[in-house]
């Protein structure tokens, strides 16, 4: 709200529904990639104040925000164990094994150089970027016996994984562009009609991580996620004992 009285220099009282709609608008091109929480918080708050206030008028005639209640994919065990084996280069199969492993967004995995891995600790540190904060993730055993032989061979200097271009000559990160053409080459062999990308593993991570007994606020922390409320959609995906999903027709012929 306080945004808003030094925008107008006045109190948001005193506004009229246009002034409240020409913020919003404001807000939302102030930038050239609008933060969408920074819209959506913006207008919770104004609801809350002017219900306070009492002015219900106002409070009702704020835009409304439609809730994204799509659920993430997420592949199951065997599918993933397909998928880390599809690939016929070791390179290959570490990229999509660090994605699932590590639970890494794209830009991460392409931006993870040598220096922020460490075998002996089995940790990756994940710098912070955009707003997000510091994290170290476990790394697997698996990964840790994969990667050192990947190194020993393939020799990288800073970046644990190259790009296979450098038009000067200049050693570069893998691209987002690489990743995605890695997977898109490899998820028809795992015999699955899901829609398979690279977000699709940091997903599966997180819902795997869940069922195995991972609580939701250490999960918020591997996935460096700002809010909490980001991390409570896998409750909505994973199959936990607590929970005690089933199908009625278990039941049926008991």
């Amino acid at each position: 709200m306080a945004h808003l009285a030094l925008h107008y220099k006045e109190s948001p009282e005193k506004l009229s529904v246009e002034n409240i709609e020409d913020y919003l608008y404001h807000c939302q091109k102030l930038h050239k990639t609008p933060s969408e929480s920074f819209f959506k918080h913006t207008i919770y708050g104004l609801r809350a104040t002017y219900k306070v206030m009492g002015m219900e008028v106002k409070r009702f005639a704020l835009p409304q925000i439609k809730r994204d209640l799509k659920l993430p994919i997420v592949l199951n065990q065997e599918e993933v164990r397909r998928l880390l084996n599809a690939p016929k280069y070791l390179k290959h199969r570490l990229i999509i094994g660090v994605l699932y492993g590590c639970g890494l967004r794209s830009y991460e995995l392409c931006n993870l150089k040598l220096s922020d891995l460490d075998f002996d600790r089995k940790t990756v540190f994940i710098p912070k970027k955009k707003g997000k904060v510091d994290r170290y993730v476990p790394l697997s055993d698996h990964l840790v016996r994969g990667l050192k032989k990947y190194v020993r061979t393939e020799n990288p200097q800073v970046y644990l994984f190259n790009s296979q271009v450098s038009k000067d000559g200049n050693t570069r990160g893998l691209t987002t562009n690489g990743i995605r053409w890695i997977i898109k080459e490899n998820r028809s062999k795992i015999g699955s009609s899901k829609k398979v990308t690279a977000h699709t593993l940091r997903h599966t991570f997180a819902t795997h991580l869940l069922e195995y007994g991972v609580d939701i606020v250490s999960l918020k922390e591997l996935l460096g996620h700002a809010h909490i409320e980001m991390t409570l959609t896998y409750l909505h995906v994973a199959n936990l004992p607590s929970s005690s999903k089933f199908s009625p027709l278990d039941r049926l012929y008991q």
